[in-house]
C-alpha cells in the first residue's frame, strides 16, 4: 500500500497529482498527447482511494465493484513548465465530470471522477478548477467530481501502463475527448 507510485519518475522539483476520469487507458493517453515534452515528467495508471483494508489490488478485483477503488492516473509534472491549473483544466475538459460512477458506456465506482490531492495548495487548486469548469463547461449540469485527500494508491499491472501506445486502436471510452464547447 502506498500513496505515491513506487515506479513513477520524479525530479527534485516535480510535483504529483492523482486524477480519476473513467477508464485509465484513455486518460493516460490524452495527458501524454497533450503534455509530453511540455512539463510532464511521467504518468502511471493505477488504483486510488478504495477500501484501505483490502490487499493485493488488481484489475479484476477493481472491476468487480467490491473494492471501491477508482481507475486513476498519477501524474509527475514540473510546475514551472506545466502549472497544475493547466492539468486540471484539461482534466475537466477531457471527461464528463457530471456523471456519477460512469464515463460513456463504462459504469461502476471504478469509473468515477476524482481529484486526489496531497497538499492544501492542491485542494484549493482543485476547488478553483472545479468552480471554473462548472461555470464555463457545465453551466446546466452539476459536477460530481470527488475532491479528497489521496489515501491509497496501487500501480496497475504492467500491461495497463501505456496501453494505447502499445495497442494502437485499442478500446477508448467515447467520452474521452477534449471538449471545445459547453455540455448541452
Amino acid at each position: 500500500m502506498a500513496i505515491i507510485s513506487p515506479t513513477i519518475k520524479t525530479t527534485s522539483s516535480s510535483k504529483l497529482i492523482t486524477l480519476a476520469a473513467g477508464c485509465f487507458w484513455g486518460v493516460e493517453h490524452i495527458f501524454n498527447k497533450q503534455f509530453r515534452n511540455q512539463g510532464l515528467v511521467d504518468i502511471k495508471v493505477g488504483y486510488a482511494n478504495g477500501i484501505e483494508s483490502l490487499t493485493d489490488i488488481n484489475y479484476r478485483k477493481v472491476c468487480s465493484g467490491e473494492t471501491n477503488f477508482s481507475e486513476a492516473v498519477q501524474i509527475s509534472y514540473e510546475p514551472a513548465q506545466l502549472p497544475l491549473s493547466e492539468i486540471l483544466n484539461l482534466f475537466f475538459r477531457m471527461h464528463d465530470p457530471t456523471t456519477v460512477n460512469r464515463q460513456g458506456p463504462d459504469q461502476g465506482t471504478q469509473y468515477r471522477s476524482g481529484i486526489y490531492y496531497q497538499t492544501e495548495e492542491e485542494k484549493q487548486a482543485a476547488l478553483a478548477a472545479r468552480d471554473e469548469a462548472q461555470k464555463t463547461w457545465y453551466p446546466n449540469h452539476h459536477i460530481v467530481t470527488q475532491i479528497e485527500p489521496l489515501k491509497i494508491w496501487y500501480d496497475a499491472e504492467d500491461y495497463h501502463q501505456e496501453y494505447l501506445i502499445k495497442n494502437p486502436g485499442g478500446y477508448e471510452c467515447p467520452s474521452h475527448f477534449i471538449r471545445t464547447s459547453p455540455k448541452a
